[in-house]
């Protein structure tokens, strides 16, 4: 293997959150980050369990970048996004002629992430089969790539991460008890962001900062009748929710959009089920996200030089939602010919 092929897995620690913002102030979190200090200098597999959107992958590369692999590669899988039948040869790599199309023998991510990290994101999304030969790799430390005989050994530390109830999940037959026990030797529960509430002013100024860099703005001030609004919510989606209405902030230069929105879905005449389909993000419809939406994706265009591919990359999002989102937004799906962006309804 070249020895160049990790060099695009290192996590620079200052692309992190800083500690204070990460672990925050309430003794759920100051009681996680003792766990996690405890286990730095393990070689332990480390299972991180918590809601969409409370920091799990955060907290992986937390993990690394203060462990004594620091060095060594991050590299993180995402079971959910690779076809089952890939993803053997994805994790073990493949040998020359092992199956068709197979034209040279080709490392792995075990291989790559050789006596780093490797984080597997959504490990319940995984095959039992596969499940099965990552158990033997956990137990003896030992694979064989795709179409080999020969065992390897594998000296990356396992990190795993889901947002899915585990019991049902065992019960149902989607994982493997002995797997979860043994990637769960020392586990790691987040907690939800309105149970931490006391973190959410905090967390509003770090997502201010990266936020305005990101999107080249100046940093809006929140009130703090907003900051008050902020924390009623009940956030079903967690910081990443958090960091969406934060974004609509920086785009519109202001919080008097938040303000808005939040009284409205914290109107005590609104159900709670209703509120609960309310995620701050750009999948919404309704016309003052929509509004937002436009904006946040008009930014990203110009950011890109007007790439669509590449500004749906940025954004999280199909290449064929950004192209509907254009059209519902009333904007043009290519830059006009005449100089300066092209016009909207901000």
């Amino acid at each position: 293997m070249p020895t160049d092929l990790s060099h695009n897995f290192r996590v620079d620690s200052a692309e992190l959150p800083g500690d204070a913002v990460i672990f925050g102030s309430t003794v759920t979190m100051r009681e996680l980050r003792d766990k996690i200090e405890a286990t730095l200098s393990s070689n332990l597999p480390i299972f991180i369990q918590g809601e969409s959107g409370t920091g799990k992958e955060v907290i992986a590369r937390y993990l690394h970048t203060r462990s004594r692999r620091r060095e060594a590669p991050f590299v993180q899988l995402n079971c959910a996004a690779i076809p089952a039948n890939l993803l053997e040869r994805e994790l073990f790599g493949f040998e020359k002629g092992s199956f068709a199309g197979a034209s040279e023998d080709r490392p792995g991510l075990v291989e790559i992430a050789n006596e780093g990290t490797l984080f597997f994101n959504e490990i319940s999304e995984i095959s039992l089969e596969l499940q099965e030969r990552l158990f033997h790799l956990l137990r003896d430390g030992t694979y064989a790539s795709v179409g080999g005989r020969e065992r390897r050994k594998g000296r990356a530390r396992i990190v795993c991460a889901t947002n899915v109830d585990l019991q049902q999940a065992i019960a149902s037959g989607a994982l493997r008890e002995d797997f979860i026990c043994r990637i769960g030797a020392v586990s790691l529960r987040l907690p939800r962001l309105r149970d931490r509430k006391q973190d959410i002013p905090q967390l509003c100024e770090y997502f201010l900062q990266k936020l305005s860099r990101q999107f080249r703005r100046s940093m809006p001030l929140l009130s703090l009748d907003t900051l008050d609004l902020l924390t009623q919510w009940d956030w079903p989606g967690n910081m990443r929710e958090l960091e969406n209405w934060i974004a609509r902030a920086v785009i519109l230069g202001g919080d008097d959009a938040l303000v808005v929105e939040l009284k409205r879905q914290l109107d005590p005449s609104r159900s709670f089920a209703s509120r609960q389909h309310q995620r701050g993000s750009l999948k919404e419809t309704d016309p003052a996200t929509s509004l937002v939406t436009g904006a946040l994706i008009l930014k990203a265009l110009q950011a890109n030089k007007w790439n669509r591919r590449k500004t749906a990359d940025e954004l999280k999002m199909s290449y064929r939602a950004l192209l509907f989102k254009l059209r519902s937004a009333g904007m043009p799906q290519k830059r006009r010919s005449h100089r300066g962006p092209p016009n909207t309804h901000l």
